[in-house]
């Protein structure tokens, strides 16, 4: 039986944490959150030698454990806590060679922990072209650790990493300096008050800025230790990095050595073209109209070969299976809805793929600093650039990434704007409802399609950026705060870590959503094939006396049949219902229950209508064919035409469709009251437009 260890990896954001991360994992990663947090828990499994199994924990990336966001207090928070089933045997400290003088400052304070603690200097193939030589004997000698030169880029030290973790017993405990220095007299106090806790410990606890520390407050009783006031406690930490950096500057004297001649400016000429106040904003936009043409014209082949292998599973399993309500609901209810949501799977692994190549590669964080100077005039931030960015692929870890705004004011406005980014769950409906309406030829080389959804994308951004301007004005919150970023070195993305991204965030997408579409498909199924009445139940012999004497083939008598028992369904007597509230925006009772469903998440949209459209149908008929051949009964036009079209687009880009959103708002928020203003307003605003867009279209 093999043991287990927990290895907790650590360091400062921007280190390539995430990459030693995969390199040690690979896919056997997982994604959740801490308890009773928003704040993103990844783990993975790495086997070491001698049946040793490590259970390794990606923590947030932090500068130091003077936490000051929710981030930086979750790791603050396991550290302190032995008592945590995930608190660490080892810890592996990442830092960058180029910026191995910052990140050892959260190093030197994780060992006055007494933590066995590893020192992982990453992207070691920069040091040549960088100039930097260390001497890593005088290094270990110094910090009083064993180090790892690692460059996940060429796959180089990990298997010493491995080493290194699974004789982790060996290595020093002893703390690199004596922190107590900065005030012996209060330490030797603290440590009298609390003589079986470690002093550091007793430190942190009481230091932090935010009361993040309940429990391991109460539990060492520190509330009654108040010898100094906020602000003495405040000099005492600046005395305490300013002893810190101290050591690590003499310990780099020796132990690092960089040649500034070697150093290339490539990276300031680069800034100077990206962030440039005009050709950075045009860059930028070049940016995204090239995603959204990809996204089109690379996913049409896959898109096509999963539009069919449904088609034919579907039309398969009806004829080798047994007739009866089973092999209905399997061929009409379950593979339909489920088809509806796996076709669009290759485009939205070819958006995630873009998003986390701009990420890897250090553009993103230039957006961020570029979108400063607009976002300021609208009560936002820089940093709310992130959210409303990441928004694109899930409004919920937009959401969660608010925390890292610092500001109560933005950080609300940033919340309540973000669900007006264009997620990937409106993808599905954006691309069907844009393949039927929108015309597929060209403007130059970009095809109209594409051109369609790059103005969905930015008329979501638009809208967000506008009501963060309304509610800077409404909302009398006092705020005070400054934008400050990072800019990481440019690097060419490590392909391992793009696909990894991509198949970990798209079959995050898939399996979330197939579960909701697999119930909701059963359901609707369920309804639309069950009813009361003579008009149900009769529905055979009504439409057969209707038709006599008209010529009509046995499939078309089927088809009308099959949709007069629709219509006269559970599920089809609750559409009629709602269908004069919807009617003035093109919908009919179809649409109005895809719409309703699709509050659980917008995804289901699709599965909905692949659903409730495969009832009777032509078993090879594909979702998209069969919306194009539906009439509107009053005018006898095509249901989804350009009018119908656009206002259900339009509909789809304001309106809170999404409950799993709700749910994160009031918790981020603390708050009932502002989800519910979310839902009240956007769904208020998405009515209106598509109702002024359909009645002006038409």
């Amino acid at each position: 039986m093999s043991r287990q260890i927990n290895v907790a990896l650590i360091g400062n954001p921007n280190t390539g944490k995430t990459s030693v991360f995969n390199a040690l994992t690979g896919l056997k990663q997982t994604v959740s959150n801490y308890p009773g947090t928003t704040v993103d828990k990844k783990e993975g499994v790495c086997r070491l030698p001698r049946g040793l199994k490590a259970h390794i924990i990606d923590l947030p990336g932090t500068y130091s454990l003077n936490a000051s966001s929710l981030d930086e207090n979750v790791v603050v928070e396991l550290l302190l806590n032995k008592n945590d089933r995930n608190y660490p045997d080892v810890a592996v400290l990442v830092t960058d060679v180029e910026n191995l003088k910052r990140n050892l400052l959260l190093f030197t304070q994780i060992k006055d922990l007494k933590i066995p603690t590893v020192l992982v200097i990453n992207m070691a193939d920069r040091m040549k072209r960088r100039g930097i030589t260390l001497d890593i004997q005088h290094l270990e000698k110094r910090l009083k650790t064993r180090i790892a030169l690692t460059s996940t880029r060429k796959n180089e030290g990990i298997a010493e990493l491995k080493a290194i973790i699974n004789n982790y017993k060996s290595l020093s405990t002893e703390p690199c300096l004596d922190s107590s220095v900065i005030d012996p007299v209060y330490f030797e106090n603290l440590a009298n008050a609390f003589p079986n806790q470690e002093l550091y410990k007793l430190w942190l606890v009481i230091s932090q800025d935010v009361n993040f520390g309940r429990i391991a407050r109460k539990a060492l009783n520190v509330e009654k230790f108040k010898t100094k006031s906020t602000s003495e406690l405040k000099r005492l930490q600046q005395k305490e990095t300013i002893k810190r950096y101290q050591f690590i500057n003499d310990v780099l004297k020796v132990g690092q050595t960089i040649d500034t001649s070697k150093a290339t400016d490539l990276r300031s000429r680069l800034d100077r073209i990206l962030t440039h106040k005009v050709w950075g904003y045009v860059i930028f936009f070049f940016i995204l109209l090239t995603i959204f043409q990809a996204i089109y014209d690379w996913a049409t082949v896959p898109m096509d070969f999963i539009d069919g292998a449904f088609a034919s599973l579907s039309h398969w399993l009806k004829d080798v299976l047994p007739s009866g309500i089973a092999t209905n609901l399997l061929a009409e209810g379950i593979v339909p809805g489920l088809g509806g949501i796996v076709i669009f799977i290759p485009q939205i692994a070819f958006l995630f793929l873009f998003i986390s190549v701009l990420e890897e590669s250090g553009y993103m964080s230039r957006v961020v600093f570029l979108m400063d100077r607009i976002m300021r005039r609208f009560g936002l931030s820089g940093k709310s650039v992130v959210p409303l960015i990441s928004g694109t692929a899930c409004a919920i870890p937009a959401v969660m990434a608010t925390r890292n705004i610092e500001n109560w004011k933005e950080r609300l406005i940033t919340i309540l704007v973000v669900p007006f980014t264009t997620c990937s769950a409106r993808l599905p409906v954006y691309l069907i409802i844009i393949a039927i309406v929108i015309p597929e030829g060209r403007f130059i080389w970009l095809s109209y399609q594409a051109l369609a959804l790059m103005f969905l994308y930015m008329l979501g951004f638009a809208s967000a950026i506008v009501s963060a301007l309304i509610l800077d004005k409404i909302l009398k919150i006092k705020r005070k705060s400054y934008f400050v970023i990072e800019m990481p070195n440019y690097k060419v993305p490590l392909l391992r870590n793009v696909l990894i991204t991509v198949v970990e965030k798209t079959k995050a997408f898939v399996f979330g959503a197939g579960k909701i579409i697999l119930a909701i498909s059963i359901i609707l199924f369920v309804l639309a094939s069950t009813g009361v009445g003579k008009q149900f139940n009769e529905a055979e012999s009504i439409i057969r006396s209707e038709v006599a004497g008209q010529g009509l083939t046995e499939e078309d008598i089927n088809t009308r049949i099959a949709s007069h028992k629709l219509e006269h369904s559970i599920i089809g007597v609750t559409g009629k219902a709602i269908e004069p509230v919807i009617e003035p925006l093109g919908y009919d009772w179809k649409i109005g229950i895809a719409i309703i469903c699709s509050f659980a998440a917008r995804e289901v949209f699709v599965g909905t209508l692949a659903t409730i459209y495969s009832v009777g149908q032509d078993d090879e008929d594909t979702i998209k064919n069969r919306m194009k051949k539906e009439i509107n009964p009053v005018s006898g036009v095509p249901l989804f035409n350009f009018a119908s079209g656009i206002s259900l687009l339009l509909f789809y880009a304001f309106a809170m469709q999404c409950m799993s959103t709700l749910a994160i708002v009031k918790r981020e928020t603390n708050s009932w009251k502002w989800p519910l203003v979310q839902l009240v307003v956007m769904t208020a605003l998405a009515y209106v437009v598509a109702l002024f867009v359909y009645q002006i279209l038409n």
